[in-house]
């Protein structure tokens, strides 16, 4: 089959190859997906730029859709033929969807409903799925006001979306007039541009100094210190799903513990089963009933993966980035 590859830590163009792997056979409990699309995402770009391998070799990439093609046994024959998306197709596995087959446990693949489109299918596993369950963990919003860190960023996208479907009003962080726009047209009330303005005395005017009742972060390293400016209001909620900076990061633990704030962090990779399967149930739902935009923001070949990667690190574009395997 057709693949991408790499074989040590490095920059894009240095390390990625494209050329010919052995095709996957479904073992016991599995099945083969013939990849049409594999999605890039800024958690395959830090694997594969300093992530330790392995194996011999990675193919990069958790997400995808595409059709199953085979079955392993003690998965029904009636699957194959079925639309599906990928999550966790290169978590722990040396073997992603940056290729024309992958083989994985039958749970991993998720039929897809017949009106979304398989470029759609590969934003779902990482993106969508993480926005689902940040927005879960903020509990009722209904009527209330929420911050979405990033809110222009693949899955500030989603959250913006699922945050306005559950009732909330939106603010978001943006870096950019067209990012505000794209914000703003998933559903956000209000924009700030981190850019040009300080997000505290900005948020603070937008509430009437009262604060917001629930944060979605993407990058705890910047906005744990919003939460000593009373950002957040007292008994609020910040669900957050990554930081640019991995090592201590200092919080205000006074404002913290005065102001009953709750902090809850999560991996997407990593959620329990009972999360994952009220995630996969909601997005069905939404996407059965055409609830769910989708952005995608650049499309690639497979041979051209190195330029995917760097699309990706540049930050500058707004929507996901699509490898396009093979025709759907």
């Amino acid at each position: 089959m057709h693949a991408a590859w790499y074989s040590r830590n490095g920059a894009a163009r240095q390390v990625l190859e494209v050329g010919e792997l052995p095709t996957p056979s479904p073992g016991p409990g599995e099945v083969r997906v013939r990849l049409a699309t594999s999605g890039v995402n800024p958690s395959d770009v830090k694997s594969r730029h300093g992530r330790p391998l392995t194996g011999e070799r990675v193919v990069p990439h958790s997400d995808g859709a595409g059709v199953i093609d085979a079955v392993g046994a003690g998965v029904a024959p009636g699957r194959i033929g079925e639309r599906v998306w990928i999550w966790n197709g290169q978590w722990q596995r040396p073997l992603g969807t940056a290729a024309e087959y992958i083989a994985l446990p039958q749970a991993q693949a998720v039929a897809l409903p017949p009106t979304t489109g398989l470029a759609a299918g590969a934003c779902l596993g990482i993106p969508a799925m993480t926005a689902f369950q940040a927005v879960h963990l903020l509990g009722d919003i209904a009527g209330k006001t929420v911050l979405v860190i990033g809110a222009s960023s693949a899955v500030g996208h989603y959250v913006v979306q699922l945050a306005t479907c559950a009732g909330a009003s939106v603010i978001g962080t943006v870096g950019s007039a067209q990012k505000a726009n794209h914000a703003l047209a998933a559903g956000a009330q209000a924009t700030i541009d981190y850019k040009q303005q300080p997000v505290a005395p900005a948020v603070m005017a937008l509430t009437g100094g009262k604060g917001v009742d629930a944060m979605v972060d993407m990058d705890f390293s910047t906005t744990a210190p919003l939460l000593a400016q009373g950002v957040l209001r007292p008994h609020g909620t910040l669900a957050c799903y990554g930081s640019n900076t991995y090592g201590d990061i200092p919080v205000p633990f006074r404002d913290l513990l005065f102001s009953s704030i709750s902090l809850r962090f999560f991996l997407v990779y990593d959620l329990c089963r009972a999360d994952r399967e009220r995630a996969i149930a909601g997005l069905t739902s939404l996407m059965e009933d055409s609830r769910l935009t989708h952005a995608i923001g650049a499309r690639f070949p497979l041979s051209a993966i190195a330029q995917a990667h760097e699309a990706v690190e540049s930050g500058k574009l707004i929507g996901n980035v699509i490898l396009e395997i093979q025709p759907e």
